[in-house]
């Protein structure tokens, strides 16, 4: 699994610039340091906001022995990646990745196998990425604009995010970690 490097930020903005009144009280919030990490505080009624990540499932979905990258409709043209979603309340990780396979493919998921866990500090997410076998006729929804399949061995890793699922996927996969 990649190496996990801190992020730390110095302003409430950094922090969580959804956040900068107390949902409480509404207060201004204030940042300090708190368990050796900067955290947004109202000094009013002693409120913390732990800025604690949200966890986001991915899926590398393996469809007719090629791997699936797909394209959000709100994504530039070119750009590709996995399928993602937010779990439930009370929804394993493993059935929420299923989910979203079917949802945004219309695939039904035979098997899905963890890959890790990773974090994504610019969304403040940790991301649980599995390698996914589907079946069945793929059929786009709203969310997706198009898809790209691609032999395994010409699957190439990104840097950051779901990128580094995909270079850990393809070292155990005997293929090595092909940075795009």
């Amino acid at each position: 699994m990649s190496e996990f490097t801190p992020h730390t930020s110095p302003s409430l903005a950094a922090l969580d610039p959804l956040h900068r009144y107390c949902p409480r009280c509404r207060a201004p919030l204030t940042t300090d340091e708190i368990g050796g990490h900067e955290r947004a505080l109202c000094t009013a009624c002693d409120y913390v906001f732990w800025g604690n990540p949200v966890p986001v499932v991915a899926a590398l979905v393996e469809w007719q022995g090629q791997m699936i990258l797909a394209r959000n409709q709100a994504w530039a043209e070119g750009k590709f990646g996995l399928i993602t979603g937010f779990l439930e309340r009370d929804e394993a990780p493993d059935e929420a990745v299923r989910r979203e396979v079917g949802e945004e493919l219309s695939l039904v998921a035979t098997s899905a196998d963890l890959i890790g866990l990773y974090p994504f500090p610019r969304k403040n997410e940790l991301l649980i990425v599995y390698h996914v076998r589907a079946e069945g006729e793929i059929v786009l929804n709203e969310e997706l604009a198009e898809i790209r399949l691609v032999p395994p061995a010409r699957l190439q890793a990104w840097d950051y995010g779901t990128g580094l699922a995909v270079a850990d996927w393809l070292r155990r996969a005997g293929l090595g970690a092909q940075a795009g």
